[in-house]
């Protein structure tokens, strides 16, 4: 069986406080451009709340780069944009000293999933590396090594799931304070 570590790289999360975050925006308007690609910024802007979205992107900017074990040091706020797929899934793209440093680690693919409630926008980030993708042994059936591969993806969840409970139950405790007081449910991008 694989080790945690081999089969992820990095694991972040990070929480921002969208009316915080909102308030910097309005007193520095100019920051958008320093922190957010032009289709970052064409993306938030087109949408109802566009300051939600901005604390999104970049609650995702630093889960990314925590997953990489970095934060912000050495790298550009635009070394990590935010993008998403057809069906609205967030896909991170990372250049520059950001894509130097996942290839140094091995990374082969980042995870990327948004939420947010009226006050917060959470950001987590998987990054991972050959080691976590399907190898079937020649001994063994495909039936087999999906089983095994199951086993392995199964036990990393459940490690994940047990060093991420204290968050949880804190946002829990927020989420449903909130949801009592404003009737407000939490999203996902």
């Amino acid at each position: 069986m694989h080790e945690q570590h081999e089969l992820v790289a990095g694991l972040g999360v990070d929480i921002v406080e969208i009316q915080r975050f909102s308030k910097v925006l309005e007193r520095r308007p100019r920051i958008k451009e320093r922190l957010f690609s032009e289709a970052e910024r064409a993306y938030c802007e087109g949408k109802s709340r566009p300051e939600t979205h901005y604390a999104l992107r970049f609650a995702a900017k630093e889960a990314i780069l925590k997953t990489l074990g970095t934060g912000f040091a050495g790298i550009r706020f635009r070394d990590v944009e935010v993008t998403h797929d057809q069906k609205g899934k967030p896909i991170p793209i990372l250049a520059g000293k950001a894509q130097e440093r996942a290839d140094e680690l091995g990374i082969v693919e980042l995870h990327l999933s948004l939420s947010y409630t009226h006050a917060t926008a959470i950001a987590s980030a998987v990054a991972i590396t050959q080691a976590a993708r399907p190898v079937f042994d020649s001994n063994e059936t495909p039936e087999e090594g999906l089983a095994r591969t199951f086993s392995e993806l199964r036990t990393m969840l459940d490690t994940l799931q047990d060093s991420a409970q204290g968050l949880v139950q804190q946002l829990d405790g927020e989420a449903a304070e909130s949801e009592a007081v404003l009737g407000t449910d939490v999203h996902d991008e």
